[in-house]
């Protein structure tokens, strides 16, 4: 299994989609090995593109604000994106970006094994409940295996459509109940795939 510090190293050497030509910095995520959380949003922007760090602009602000809304900090937590280079223009990320990404997600999942999954928006919750609306979904969490999945709005939705800053910051507060109440909960096997989630 590779550590965290390889996976940083071959994304930074990754030239599989044409994001490679056009970034500056590769954002592969931050965070500690042994995050309990893992969030995953959707591409660097701006910002996470000159620094290198994921959610570092105005989203990432608002990130922090929520994180301790509920007692953590980002240091607690592991963050990354789906995509792992900025789309030009901050435009959204194209399926063979998102595919060419995707084995480096699944290594930083694997390496770091976190009890919960909070997707952020609709490309990275695409990954784990496809098919699905966020705003059908969102605060709904999810359970396969030991892992709980819970889909979220991006924060950068709540800068852009100010009527879902109430949403996010009620549906985050769903976290530290979810975490605290992991082990008494029965798993409920897979109905139909390895890949389906049972619901709470």
């Amino acid at each position: 299994m590779a550590s965290l510090e390889e996976i940083a190293k071959q994304v930074a050497n990754c030239t599989a989609c044409p994001l490679a030509r056009t970034r500056h910095k590769t954002v592969p995520g931050d965070g500690p090995l042994n995050a309990t959380i893992m969030f995953i949003g959707e591409a660097p922007g701006f910002h996470e593109d000159q620094q290198g760090h994921p959610f570092v602009g105005a989203a990432g602000q608002f990130l922090e604000e929520l994180l301790a809304s509920i007692g953590l900090k980002r240091s607690d937590v592991f963050i990354a994106n789906v995509v792992k280079c900025r789309p030009p223009n901050n435009r959204d990320p194209q399926p063979d970006e998102i595919a060419a990404c995707a084995h480096f997600l699944e290594a930083q999942i694997a390496a770091i094994h976190p009890k919960m999954i909070v997707t952020l928006g609709r490309f990275s919750m695409a990954k784990f409940f496809p098919g699905e609306s966020i705003s059908r979904i969102h605060g709904k969490p999810r359970r396969h295996g030991d892992v709980v999945y819970f889909p979220l709005y991006h924060p950068a939705a709540a800068l852009h459509q100010p009527a879902l800053r109430r949403t996010i910051e009620d549906d985050f507060k769903k976290i530290p109940e979810l975490l605290a109440s992991l082990e008494p909960i029965p798993d409920e096997p897979p109905a139909e795939s390895a890949t389906q989630l049972s619901l709470f």
